[in-house]
């Protein structure tokens, strides 16, 4: 299959080698990937916030910029985010239609139907579970909420994992509880959001694991940051740097496999047609709008 990756807006400014790990695994698993130049944000967080207006022109870029799948030109569309492919999905079209331009809410809705999450992208689409990985951790897993309860992604996270080669799953108590993130909720309601991660933090500790994984680098972020304030020895990595991992390229610990494709800031050299190969594209950079 041709795929072409979403990175997100928070992968790619803070966390790129989530969108550099599922390039790595998608083509280890014999898939030509690309990283179209020109994505930026999905609107998420305008639309979250009350701005819908603000976001339409955010939208028609997002639209424009993976259109090709609906020509075939590739295959499917894939994002490393439950939050950002939930976004695409029941709000795009939505703010769009609000605005009066049903074209690009119907052309939203295409693209959308075409746009999966990883774990969707690889159980339902691609037909698989073991992707060959190799992880001798112990690993416990956070369904986020906009997985869990939009996009309803179910056990196919853990089944990967399950399959993963070495690697020791662990509950999590107290697991479909959200971390207190949420975007914006965590500037505009900190106390509330503080308790709510502390109770995480602890259930995380109770689990006894080394490693917290979750398909969202936000919650992530978040619970990382709590896991540190609280000195423990828990790591945080995204699934899609688990699924990466090998025998022959396994993690060295600080986030990354020892690949090294694409530049040490974690982002891809343009090629001439605007998109990138192999690692993670600027999408507040090359062609942005």
């Amino acid at each position: 299959m041709r795929i072409a990756v979403f990175a997100t807006c928070l992968v790619d400014g803070l966390f790129p080698r989530a969108a550099q790990a599922t390039v790595e695994l998608l083509e280890r698993l014999g898939h030509d990937v690309v990283v179209p130049g020109g994505q930026a944000c999905c609107g998420q967080m305008h639309v979250n916030s009350g701005y819908g207006p603000e976001a339409v022109p955010i939208v028609r870029n997002h639209v424009r910029t993976f259109a090709p799948v609906l020509d075939g030109e590739w295959d499917a569309v894939v994002a490393p985010s439950g939050s950002c492919v939930g976004s695409t999905r029941h709000q795009q079209a939505l703010v769009a239609r609000r605005a009066g331009d049903d074209r690009l809410a119907h052309e939203a809705d295409l693209v959308a139907a075409r746009t999966y999450e990883l774990s969707e992208l690889l159980v339902d689409v691609l037909g698989l579970e073991d992707v060959g990985a190799w992880f001798p951790h112990r690993v416990t897993y956070h369904p986020t909420c906009h997985s869990l309860r939009i996009l309803r992604v179910g056990d196919r996270p853990t089944r990967l994992l399950r399959a993963v080669e070495g690697l020791e799953l662990v509950d999590l108590p107290g697991a479909d509880q959200c971390c207190g993130f949420g975007g914006t909720f965590a500037l505009k309601n900190s106390d509330t959001s503080s308790a709510m991660v502390a109770d995480k933090v602890d259930n995380v500790v109770a689990s006894g694991a080394d490693v917290l994984t979750a398909g969202d680098w936000s919650c992530l972020m978040n619970i990382q940051g709590a896991l540190g304030r609280r000195d423990t020895e828990v790591r945080t990595l995204h699934l899609a740097e688990i699924l990466a991992a090998t025998r022959e390229r396994p993690w060295d610990g600080r986030g990354g496999t020892g690949r090294g494709r694409g530049r040490a800031d974690g982002r891809a050299d343009g090629r001439a047609d605007g998109t990138t190969r192999g690692a993670c594209a600027p999408a507040t950079g090359v062609g942005a709008a």
